[in-house]
């Protein structure tokens, strides 16, 4: 038995019941919206009243979500990121938001969004206050649950500023206990490996996924290429440590799709929706749904490249090989035929020299090597017509400078 087998093996024996999560949720990767990413923590008002984090810009985003086929393709959680709260709690020592900004409620906020087929998902913070400097939940774990669940919360993201690495474990594992107690499934997200391996400490993946549902593992992502990169580059070197506690339930997490905004280009854009695929990642939009343009948008309502990210296998893909400066990242995914597994290809490009680069590849180089070859589709480009390839049949991709080309191959 591999080591990373005998550790989870024994994570499932001698881990107490109690601190399993046990909501049967997340059984592929989470979609939806969140604001952090495009709004940050906007609070002025009267400065920027179409922007600020406020009842009425999510409400707006509700709106958008429903009406402009984001729910139906699969976003389901919209999720109020940091700068809700008051800067104190109430005299009951409960959480409450800004009552300027947030006139109406929480609560019924939360039964609008609801309203509108979507799930509610906010934000909190494991320490003594948020990243921004609100109340954080650290000495109300218990009273902060049940305040969430009676707002009808169905995912909750828990930072760890402000807070003891040492204090994370324990911390974590208690406030998912009272999260179970609600009896009300919610989706958590926990923020801990984020911290930890920022400053080179490895996480314990093997017990994060016995408690959370995803986790964010490496620093914030910023609206450019370059910090997307940076990101995959992390996860490409830490895979093998990462990719054994993927799965229906518990996922790694990469952060937020920038797709919408400012940094990325189109076809920077489909590399980073092609990679999160791969990834198994959380799909957590964070953009402006009123400014999208259509390219973009038909990017983020790709039904294939979804399909891809929800495959009910749940396995996280990987880099697999890097040619020329073309990185190949291979996903075994669905449909599965005489025990062969359908595969998910990405070629991205790290060049920058100006042209589609021509790159000469195989399947059996990446270990597709199914007897009867593959049924090829091209995700991306409509014009592409589907073939047959055998696994030793070279083949010709070109790949646009910091593009993508996404490819399923079929097992016949």
């Amino acid at each position: 038995m591999k080591s990373c087998e005998l550790v989870v093996l024994l994570c499932c024996v001698f881990l107490p019941e109690i601190y399993a999560l046990n909501n049967g949720l997340a059984l592929t990767p989470p979609m939806g919206w969140m604001s952090w990413q495009r709004f940050r923590c906007l609070t002025d008002c009267n400065l920027y009243p179409d922007e600020c984090i406020s009842d009425k810009l999510f409400r707006n985003m509700a709106d958008l979500m429903s009406s402009e086929g984001y729910l139906e393709a699969g976003y389901e959680y919209l999720i109020i990121d940091d700068c809700w709260l008051e800067k104190e709690r109430d005299e009951n020592g409960r959480l409450q938001p800004d009552h300027k900004r947030f006139p109406y409620g929480i609560k019924n906020l939360s039964d609008y969004i609801h309203s509108k087929g979507l799930k509610f998902g906010i934000y909190e913070d494991y320490g003594t206050h948020t990243c921004a400097g609100y109340p954080g939940i650290l000495g109300h774990l218990e009273v902060d649950a049940n305040t969430f669940a009676e707002w009808g919360v169905d995912y909750i993201k828990i930072d760890g500023c402000y807070a003891d690495f040492d204090d994370y474990e324990k911390g974590y594992t208690e406030f998912g206990q009272y999260l179970n107690k609600t009896n009300r499934p919610i989706v958590y997200s926990c923020s801990w490996p984020a911290y930890l391996e920022s400053n080179k400490i490895y996480a314990n993946y093997a017990y994060l996924s016995e408690i959370c549902n995803l986790w964010r593992n490496w620093g914030d992502i910023q609206d450019s290429y370059s910090s997307m990169s940076r990101i995959t580059n992390w996860f490409s070197s830490n895979q093998d440590r990462l990719i054994p506690y993927a799965g229906p339930g518990h996922w790694n997490d990469p952060d937020m799709l920038l797709i919408g905004n400012y940094g990325l280009s189109i076809e920077q854009s489909r590399s980073q929706m092609a990679i999160w695929a791969i990834l198994a990642a959380p799909l957590l939009m964070s953009v402006d749904f009123r400014t999208i343009a259509y390219e973009e948008k038909q990017i983020l309502l790709n039904k294939e490249v979804i399909a891809i990210n929800q495959d009910p296998l749940g396995m996280q893909g990987y880099l697999a090989k890097k040619k020329f400066d073309i990185e190949m990242w291979v996903r075994p995914i669905t449909p599965v035929k005489s025990r062969a597994y359908s595969y998910a290809v990405a070629y991205r490009s790290m060049r920058d020299d100006g042209y589609p680069y021509a790159i000469n590849v195989t399947l059996n180089e990446l270990s597709l090597n199914h007897s009867k070859g593959y049924t090829v589709k091209n995700i991306f480009d409509n014009s592409w017509r589907e073939n047959i390839l055998q696994v030793d049949q070279s083949f010709i991709v070109r790949v646009k400078p910091s593009g993508v080309v996404l490819f399923k191959f079929t097992p016949n």
